[in-house]
């Protein structure tokens, strides 16, 4: 009797403890579905919205991610690769190789590529982020990222030698703005503007090994490439300058999207304060270097053996983004052979009110990118005047032609042998300054122009053309300038 109700008591006991359990399990699977429900609704709130609901408990954990990720457009590109890589290829052979001829810097005579693969690795997308902050545009935002193994070997052809140079371990981190104009008829997309954000900076690292030589054959030539590299991504990719496609079959007005001068920047270079020396004996010989982009550079006179110099030059430049771009100027020692660098420092545009005068004084730094950077040395402070005129319509128009203008002229003279490079300084910028400042600045590009060409016919001489790069003269620097005179550049 006593087994009998032992075993029916523990069958009882049994089934009220799994009657329990699966009570539990749908109470808890109700909770679960129930709060789904809710996390689903919260989804669609923003931040504002939850915040205005959960007041100050509001969740920490809670975030919004700027971009979306993309899995599964990172499966699709790793198939899609060898094809998308044999396209870029092509189109960067037929593109990249007139850009290097434009920023091929001076002491080099030719830069080509002899090989060019991208190797095998597709690049990873870490996110997108779409905006639509014009009507009849989406502006798609793409973190990129890529340590790719590409095969790419530059020949380079110098006043005392040729020498193929590979380009290895390539890394290229940066957010890539990718604008689409849309259309009325298919494709529905009639343009593509692409460029690189200049915040955050693009970074492209990469080691640059001779092919059956070594660097040291010529001296220099690996600041040269490294140069020229920044001087293009800085001046041709970052935005506010892009590269705009057209879409589809049917011709398109793209000059919406194209870069336009947006407005006149007029510098007066006063006077530089306890400049760091670089001589051994006596003391430097700076000037200054100054230009929004590398393209576009003016050079001061040079005043000698003086520490507290004073130039007061006044030169006009353009800007065509004032929200992104920034003044910048870098003072020289100058010297025989290559020109030390005693300081750089850099004013942001949109610090600036339009057609409201300004006098400031900046620090001279040892580079713009103070990271890597030990030396903490004061290296004295330069004084310039400055103000911004915003352009109308009819500027803008008349600052496109002419900075056009300036792009062919400095052609011209590189076609007739007198610069060595589109990007090189000419002597004679004081005297483009002047006739900038009193004729405007067609009359400036004009009068300087004539003005060079005149000098170096009659000396025979050519600049720039210094085994190291470098002009006895004047030495190198990087970013904009206005549309309207032969400019500095290193």
């Amino acid at each position: 009797m006593g087994l009998i109700s032992g075993i029916m008591m523990g069958m009882i006991f049994g089934i009220g403890i799994m009657a329990g359990w699966q009570h539990m399990m749908r109470y808890r699977s109700r909770k679960r579905i129930a709060k789904a429900v809710d996390v689903k609704l919260m989804a669609s709130l923003n931040r504002d919205d939850l915040k205005k609901i959960c007041g100050d408990k509001f969740p920490e954990w809670i975030s919004f991610p700027v971009f979306e990720q993309v899995k599964w457009l990172n499966k699709q590109l790793s198939k899609l690769w060898p094809f998308v890589a044999d396209a870029g290829e092509a189109i960067i052979k037929d593109s990249v190789e007139p850009i290097l001829e434009d920023y091929r810097p001076p002491g080099i005579s030719s830069l080509k590529f002899s090989k060019l693969s991208l190797g095998t690795v597709a690049p990873k997308i870490e996110g997108i982020r779409v905006q639509n902050l014009k009507k009849g545009q989406i502006i798609m935002d793409i973190d990129l990222r890529w340590g790719g193994d590409p095969n790419i070997v530059i020949e380079v052809d110098a006043v005392v030698a040729s020498i193929p140079i590979q380009l290895k371990d390539l890394q290229v981190f940066t957010v890539i703005r990718v604008i689409f104009q849309l259309a009325e008829e298919i494709p529905c997309i009639s343009a593509v503007v692409v460029a690189l954000l200049s915040e955050p900076k693009p970074r492209i690292d990469y080691t640059l090994k001779a092919v059956g030589g070594s660097l040291t054959a010529l001296p220099g030539l690996s600041d040269m490439i490294e140069d020229t590299v920044d001087s293009i991504v800085t001046d041709m990719l970052e935005w506010p300058h892009r590269i705009v496609v057209p879409i589809g079959g049917i011709p398109v007005d793209t000059s919406d999207l194209e870069l336009k001068p947006q407005g006149k920047l007029t510098v007066t270079v006063m006077r530089a304060t306890n400049l760091k020396n670089q001589e051994m004996i006596g003391k430097s010989d700076p000037y200054v270097v100054v230009y929004i982009r590398p393209l576009f550079k003016f050079k001061t006179k040079t005043i000698d053996n003086n520490l507290n110099p004073v130039w007061d030059e006044t030169f006009e430049l353009i800007a065509e983004d004032k929200e992104t771009q920034s003044l910048l100027l870098e003072v020289f020692d100058e010297d025989i052979g290559e020109d030390d660098r005693m300081g750089v420092t850099k004013l942001p545009l949109n610090e600036l009110q339009s057609d409201t005068p300004k006098e400031i004084e900046l620090r001279l730094l040892p580079k713009y990118d103070m990271l890597k950077i030990k030396d903490k040395k004061d290296r004295g402070t330069i004084t310039i005047k400055i103000l911004y005129h915003e352009f109308n319509k009819k500027e803008q128009l008349a600052a496109l032609e002419e900075e056009k203008r300036v792009i062919e002229e400095r052609k011209q003279l590189k076609a007739e042998g007198v610069i060595g490079s589109s990007m090189e300084a000419l002597d004679g910028a004081a005297a483009l300054a002047a006739g900038a400042a009193g004729s405007g600045i067609g009359a400036g590009l004009g009068a300087g122009v004539r003005v060079v060409r005149s000098g170096l016919n009659k000396t025979k001489k050519f600049m720039g053309r210094t085994f190291t790069g470098q002009s006895t003269n004047h030495k190198k620097s990087d970013s904009h300038s206005p549309p309207a005179s032969v400019v500095h550049q290193d």
